[in-house]
C-alpha cells in the first residue's frame, strides 16, 4: 500500500546528508591545496561518494515500488493519492509501512553497510601494499 514511503523518506534523509558531507570534504580538500591542513590530518575517502551508493540504492528501490502500487492501483493520482487511505484502511497501510517499508530500509541500509565495510578493508589493504612497495623502493 505504502511500503515505498519508509525507504523514500530515508532516502530524503540521506540525500540531504549526502549534500552536507559533501560540502564538508569539498572544504577539506580546499584546505589541503591552500596549504592550511596536510594530506595526512584527513582521514577517509570520499564517505560522500559512499553515502551516495546507499542514496542510489534507496532512490532505485522506492521508484520501483512505487511503481508497482501504482501498476497495482494502490496509488492513485488524485488526492489523497494511496487509495488504502481513501478507503478506510489507514490502519493497515501505517501497519504495513511499520513491518515491510521498515524492513525494506533496514536491509538495503545493512546491505549498504557491508558494502561500506568491504570497501574500507579493501581501501585499507591497498594503502598497505602501497607503503610496503614504497618502503622496498627506497632500500
Amino acid at each position: 500500500m505504502a511500503c515505498f514511503l519508509v525507504p523514500g523518506t530515508e532516502a530524503i534523509v540521506t540525500t540531504i546528508v549526502t549534500a552536507v558531507v559533501k560540502k564538508k570534504e569539498n572544504d577539506i580538500k580546499r584546505k589541503v591545496e591552500e596549504g592550511t591542513i596536510s594530506v595526512s590530518e584527513t582521514k577517509g575517502h570520499d564517505f560522500s561518494r559512499k553515502l551516495g551508493w546507499l542514496n542510489k540504492m534507496l532512490w532505485g528501490g522506492s521508484v520501483l515500488l512505487a511503481f508497482e502500487h501504482v501498476w497495482h492501483g494502490e496509488v492513485s493520482p488524485v488526492f489523497p493519492f494511496l487509495t488504502a487511505v481513501k478507503e478506510g484502511e489507514t490502519l493497515g497501510m501505517l501497519q504495513e509501512m511499520g513491518t515491510a517499508g521498515v524492513g525494506m530500509a533496514v536491509l538495503v541500509t545493512l546491505a549498504w553497510v557491508g558494502m561500506v565495510i568491504v570497501t574500507n578493508a579493501l581501501e585499507k589493504k591497498g594503502a598497505e601494499s602501497v607503503e610496503k612497495d614504497s618502503a622496498k623502493a627506497n632500500n
